[in-house]
């Protein structure tokens, strides 16, 4: 079997299996919210930690209810992957990188954002580094006037990978405390001192 067919078989099984299984460890497990501020009804830039990503439907879920997503997801085939697993969720998904194809990406977010969609961003994807925050959120914001809200939480008990992002998945019946921001404006701030604020707000409640 060539490596295109055995990826294409790998992408028609496991991403349904992967979302059954996140939502099982999220049954198992306690969760509580620590939300700074109300959300507006109107579209926001979400942003959040690479690593941090597979919980964090559960915490949009119960601040949006009545919104939906698009999430910039990297064209890679880890990507891929995850945009699948998202799909079940029924998140939209911007396919693209902040290395290749930006320009297209960041059109996809404005149009997402003029559509209506909230936009999640991971400012240190795809490929990091770990708790680096890249210019694309601060951007999107500033040229569209949309503010921004941080997503993080912090689980009792946790496996950690050994990948860039040192990814963390929750042990069964662990405690997961999610937390979102206060509504961040940076319209009218440098973009250096912008980016700072968002990594302060990403690091204060993060697993490390």
């Amino acid at each position: 079997m060539t490596k295109e067919k055995k990826r294409a078989l790998i992408l028609k099984i496991i991403p349904p299996i992967g979302y059954f299984i996140v939502k099982l460890l999220a049954l198992t497990c306690k969760k509580k919210f620590v939300i700074t501020q109300p959300l507006p009804n109107e579209p926001l830039i979400i942003t959040m930690w690479h690593g941090e990503l597979l919980m964090q439907p559960f915490l949009y879920k119960h601040l949006r209810k009545n919104r939906n997503i698009a999430l910039a997801i990297s064209d890679h085939f880890d990507g891929e992957f995850l945009a699948r697993i998202q799909s079940f969720f029924g998140f939209k998904t911007i396919r693209g990188s902040s290395r290749k194809g930006m320009i297209k990406l960041i059109k996809a977010m404005f149009k997402s954002l003029e559509d209506g969609f909230d936009v999640g961003l991971t400012p240190d994807g795809p490929k990091g580094p770990r708790h680096f925050v890249a210019d694309g959120s601060v951007l999107v914001a500033q040229k569209k006037g949309i503010k921004i809200v941080c997503f993080n939480y912090k689980i009792s008990s946790y496996w950690q990978l050994n990948s860039w992002d040192k990814f963390i998945i929750p042990k069964p019946f662990s405690t997961i405390t999610f937390y979102s921001s206060e509504i961040l404006d940076v319209k009218d701030m440098d973009k250096k001192n912008a980016n700072n604020l968002l990594r302060e707000k990403l690091l204060i409640n993060a697993t490390i």
